[in-house]
């Protein structure tokens, strides 16, 4: 009897702890009241009034928030602070019901009585309330403003265009032609979107006004952090009314509160959903070091209608050449242990997530991030971290340089993952951007992710600050489909030992070998993903990237490109019909690069310059397998490369279908080489891997070294024309004309100018050279001079050189 007694205390205790550490359920519902309780029949309706219930049982239970199917409108920004977090062993979760079906929105639905204007074109009248609208949505769709050009079905560059690399006008689609200003009666409030000069990204403006001379007064073009004139091309200009003129464009006319809109063939404006933008940001983390914003989950929903912010975009980010906007849809500062599962971020204006400053242990998992308009997910320090920061491209003072190692701080980003994500069509209304951007911050892993069809890089690391970033198993391809000079990974490393003097950074860094490592304090590794870029490299390892390790690659396109830096390890990649680019390497930078498998002879780009007397690149350059022929192996041997690599076929077992391991009787076992997984690349939960896309996967060809380029003596010199784009990126140019300096003695008359190798002639007299024979057509016609200035791009900034003949 007393053990019946016994089991039955136990039993009860056990439901009396049950019950207590059960998870507690709070509803809403799009038809809810605030004033329910929040059970499943009364459930709340309004995001606010859930967190601020979920708060009361902080610490004592874990909280489901469920949010029934349907779209919550929401009125102002929703700020999780302190005082809304879970704990660890109690963490709230805010939950769609049925993953996909509850949206989250910054938009107002609007019912609208339309009337037919003229020309297909319809009017109504908007509630007095609303007076800017962003963007505009029918029937779940966003449409565009009125605009010119028009968007054209296919194209890349501003939906215009196809990417192609040249400074000749589109005279017959210049927003800018004098005609088509005049045409338009009132031009204020416009926007005038154009790219960089040299297809490094974007800037924008807003139209003011319009001047005597009939040009537009415009404010902006802040975007870039390597700031050009306008692209005298690709540009184009939206939110005229008189441009109205093709369905799916619309023009808000805010003095009539009027709204005028152009539906496409079929549509029925009577039963239309019509949405309309205003919020820039949805969900907003906000707490600090000191007190975080913890244990907060968002599982299932669709995050929607954000309002663009490429006219706030104006923050330098140090040296690179990026500038930010601190926001997003859904922005973290100062949170820890908080997570972003199972989501979709459809359509929105501006940075899907943004991860602002101090952060730890963010997670963003298994969610499907579309049509942003700038990055996906952004991770972005507090610049006062960084020691001596410098904000543009230029030169360093090394004099009174802090020589203390890593931040001032920890205001920044850290351990943190975005994994199993789906990005895709990023940059819709700002092209420098990425879908996973990582500035000032330390840790960050990307993992299993599936990124693609975005107009710059798939993957940008902005500097060295403060590395141990983790790239791995991810599917990158598809991008710098709208600008150029730039990789499906891309990055740069101009931190404190970094100048575009390559032989200033080598004197400097030979008084003091740790001065490359100053900010960069862990390696960032590249690890198990496949990569391809048809406009740029498939990883570009771009101005002062250090202590990178890369390894188990497969490139399937464009190459590795290693610009001038110290400490990188390339090992056991796989470069289908191309192979490493080596541009203007530091002595005794340390590289390495063995036991990979390339399909053509290293492509270098000024390495005539900064390397060691021997005449040695890197550390080492061997036991690789060359997949074309002897001339290839060899043609570097001078430089201490290959003397240990082979020659021969890889024996790749299903290449067609893109498995590009090797037979075990490979040449490249031989030589150390492992096989890695071909079927682990991209997101792995099914849900995102029925949608994903696949690259394209080449044929593998039979490439073999082409012929040399022709070389000339030019006043005791050495030059070429530029032909390649590792020459034009080298040296910054923007096309790929003008005379590469290749040798120059000091007691050379282009020496004495100031001339030195690497520099290239670009244009006499705002005439653009072409390359060396129209160089020799100048000089001939002007024979009779004793001196000619020259436009030369000379460590990748533009400067004059007055040339003795």
């Amino acid at each position: 009897m007393k053990y019946c007694l016994l089991f039955l205390l136990l039993f009860i205790l056990s439901l009396s702890v049950s019950a207590q550490q059960r998870s507690i359920q709070i509803y809403v519902a799009t038809d809810g009241n605030d004033a329910f309780p929040g059970t499943k029949k009364k459930p709340l309706k309004s995001i606010e009034k859930a967190r601020d219930l979920a708060a009361t049982h902080q610490g004592k239970n874990s909280v489901e928030v469920i949010f029934e199917d349907g779209t919550y409108y929401l009125q102002d920004e929703v700020v999780f602070s302190p005082k809304h977090s879970g704990t660890k062993d109690h963490p709230i979760v805010y939950r769609a019901a049925n993953t996909g079906k509850a949206v989250i929105s910054g938009g107002t639905l609007v019912k609208m009585e339309w009337q037919p204007y003229r020309d297909g074109i319809y009017k109504a009248q908007v509630p007095a309330e609303i007076d800017l609208i962003d963007q505009l949505y029918i029937n779940g769709q966003n449409q565009r403003m009125a605009r010119f050009p028009n968007a054209v079905p296919g194209k890349n560059v501003f939906d215009t265009w196809d990417l192609v690399h040249t400074k000749e006008p589109d005279l017959a689609n210049d927003p800018l032609n004098p005609e088509r200003i005049a045409s338009w009666a009132d031009p204020t409030g416009a926007y005038v979107h154009a790219m960089h000069q040299a297809l490094w990204g974007d800037m924008h403006w807003i139209v003011k006004g319009r001047n005597a001379d009939g040009t537009l007064e415009l404010e902006g073009g802040w975007q870039n952090n390597r700031p050009s004139p306008m692209h005298p091309r690709y540009r184009m200009v939206e939110n005229v009314f008189e441009e109205l003129d093709v369905p799916n464009e619309w023009f808000f006319n805010k003095k009539e509160k009027t709204l005028y809109y152009y539906p496409e063939a079929g549509v029925q404006l009577k039963d239309a959903k019509v949405e309309v933008v205003r919020l820039q940001k949805l969900l907003v983390f906000e707490g600090t070091k000191e007190n975080p914003v913890q244990f907060l989950e968002l599982k299932g929903f669709v995050f929607r209608h954000a309002a663009r912010s490429f006219m706030e975009n104006k923050e330098q980010l140090l040296r690179s050449d990026w500038t930010t906007f601190r926001g997003g849809a859904i922005q973290f500062t100062g949170a820890e242990n908080c997570t972003i599962s199972d989501s979709e971020f459809d359509q929105l204006g501006g940075n899907s997530i943004f991860v602002n400053n101090y952060n730890r242990y963010i997670t963003i998992k298994g969610c499907y991030i579309h049509h942003s308009g700038a990055s996906g997910v952004a991770f972005v320090g507090d610049p006062a971290m960084v020691r001596d920061p410098l904000f543009r491209y230029g030169p360093q003072d090394f004099e009174g340089m802090d020589l203390t190692p890593g931040p001032s701080g920890d205001n920044y980003p850290q351990d943190s993952r975005v994994e199993d994500c789906l990005i895709t069509m990023t940059g819709r209304f700002e092209k420098q951007t990425a879908p996973v951007q990582i500035s000032m911050s330390a840790r960050i892993t990307v993992s299993h992710c599936s990124i693609y069809d975005v107009p710059r890089a798939g993957i940008n690391i902005s500097e060295g600050t403060f590395g141990g970033h983790v790239i791995e198993y991810c599917d990158v391809f598809n991008t710098v489909l709208e600008t150029g000079d730039h990789g499906s990974f891309n990055s740069w490393g101009r931190d404190r030992f970094w100048t575009p003097d390559i032989n200033q950074t080598a004197e400097q860094v030979a008084k003091n070998p740790d001065l490359p490592f100053l900010d960069i304090l862990e390696p960032n590794i590249i690890r198990n993903s496949r990569w391809r870029c048809d406009h740029g490299w498939d990883i570009d390892l771009d101005d002062g990237s250090s202590r990178y390790r890369i390894y188990n690659n497969l490139l399937l396109n464009r190459g590795l490109k290693m610009r001038e830096g110290y400490d990188r390890i390339a090992t056991n990649n796989i470069i289908i019909n191309n192979s490493l680019h080596p541009h203007v390497w530091y002595p005794n930078s340390g590289d390495v690069f063995k036991g990979n498998i390339v399909s053509t002879a290293y492509q270098p780009a000024v390495m005539a310059r900064g390397i060691a007397e021997d005449g040695k690149w890197g550390a080492q350059l061997d036991s690789n397998l060359f997949i074309s022929n002897e001339a290839d192996r060899i043609k570097f041997i001078q430089n201490q490369a290959d003397i240990n690599s082979l020659v021969g076929d890889a024996l790749f077992l299903d290449p067609e279908n893109g498995d590009f391991r090797v037979a075990a009787n490979s040449p490249a076992i031989r030589l150390g080489f492992e096989n890695f997984p071909m079927d682990q690349f991209g997101v792995v939960s099914e849900k995102l891997k029925r949608i994903a896309k696949q690259p394209e996967i080449p044929r593998v060809l039979a490439l073999s070294v082409g012929p040399e380029s022709k070389v000339y003596e030019w006043y005791m010199c050495s030059v070429k024309s530029v032909e390649t784009m590792e020459e034009r990126s080298a040296a910054g140019l923007s096309d790929t004309n003008g005379v590469l300096m290749l040798s120059v003695p000091v007691y050379s008359n282009p020496g004495r100018a100031g001339l030195q190798a690497g520099d290239v002639i670009v244009s006499f007299r705002g005439t653009l050279i072409k390359d060396f024979e129209h160089l020799q057509a100048i000089l001939k016609e002007n024979s009779g001079q004793k001196e000619l200035t020259f436009g030369v791009m000379h460590n990748q900034e533009k400067i004059e050189v007055r040339l003795e003949l």
